[in-house]
């Protein structure tokens, strides 16, 4: 962020900056650059990101690499490295997680209490599916739906640190009808509230990581997709009663109409003016 402000933008090139607050102020970046070229520098933190157009290219550990494409890169604090166009330029999404915070997703990852500083031994990886899900995650960061960016920023975060770190595939779960009925009941009773993972995970007892797999395996969902069913089930009956879409939408913990209208939809298969109208047409009929 400090060459970025010293340096500034040559026109064409464009930079967004966010934090996002719940992950101790997590730096996220998305850019396109066409001729912007960062001096040497380091970072107190990880870079984790990848590359969604063009090509990068930057000295890491003494040798020249390229990112492209469907290409995940990782930068060590403390390591010197710059970064320019090559070619026509590039775009790309980045994020500055902190040593503590992949500390605590790789332990989350392995089941473990205590971790050794996760550690990537290649600082460019092709791997498009990963690339595509970290993009996912990024966009959803500093949005409005807690749990449902908790949920994938979690996932691709031990998802990376498996793939890259080496750390290993994921611990085992075992049944946990226990942690994951705490999750169900907490959900059911605030769904019209903004929940965020750790919150529902200190409910449940477990790792937020934990919780995502434990709660798929117990009941064929993740903790979101079990909220946003739980709260297309209150919609409707607010609907069939007359509730206009919009006031449903704010009482349902759905951040406005249009929210509202793609999550119903999707589980419905109708908008949900069509569902009411239909609602009340059938109502009118029974009366009369």
């Amino acid at each position: 962020m400090t060459a970025l402000s010293e340096r500034g933008l040559d026109a064409g090139d464009s930079a967004r900056y966010w934090r996002a607050p719940r992950y101790g102020g997590l730096e996220c970046l998305a850019a396109r650059f066409f001729s912007h070229r960062y001096a040497p520098h380091t970072h107190d933190t990880y870079v984790v990101g990848a590359i969604v157009a063009g090509c990068e290219t930057f000295v890491l550990r003494g040798e020249r690499r390229y990112g492209r494409p469907g290409d995940l890169c990782f930068v060590h604090p403390g390591d010197v490295h710059d970064g320019e166009p090559y070619g026509d330029g590039y775009a790309y999404r980045m994020s500055y997680p902190s040593v503590d915070l992949l500390r605590e997703i790789a332990c989350e990852l392995t089941g473990r209490e205590t971790c050794a500083t996760p550690f990537f031994p290649e600082p460019v990886v092709n791997d498009p599916d990963g690339t595509a899900r970290f993009v996912a995650a990024h966009k959803g960061l500093g949005g409005s739906d807690l749990l449902y960016s908790d949920e994938r920023f979690v996932s691709v975060m031990a998802m990376i640190l498996s793939r890259h770190a080496r750390l290993g595939d994921p611990a085992p779960v075992g049944t946990e009808r226990g942690p994951v009925r705490r999750a169900q009941d907490y959900l059911d009773a605030h769904y019209a509230e903004s929940i965020d993972l750790p919150t529902l995970a200190g409910v449940a007892g477990v790792s937020r990581f934990h919780l995502i797999r434990a709660f798929r395996k117990e009941t064929g969902l993740t903790p979101y997709a079990w909220l946003a069913d739980r709260r297309i089930k209150a919609a409707r009956g607010l609907l069939a009663g007359g509730r206009t879409p919009g006031a449903v939408a704010l009482d349902c913990g759905f951040a406005d109409q249009s929210h509202l209208t793609r999550a119903f939809k999707a589980r419905v298969g109708v908008t949900p003016a069509r569902f009411r109208a239909a609602a009340l047409d059938i109502a009118g009929q029974d009366a009369a």
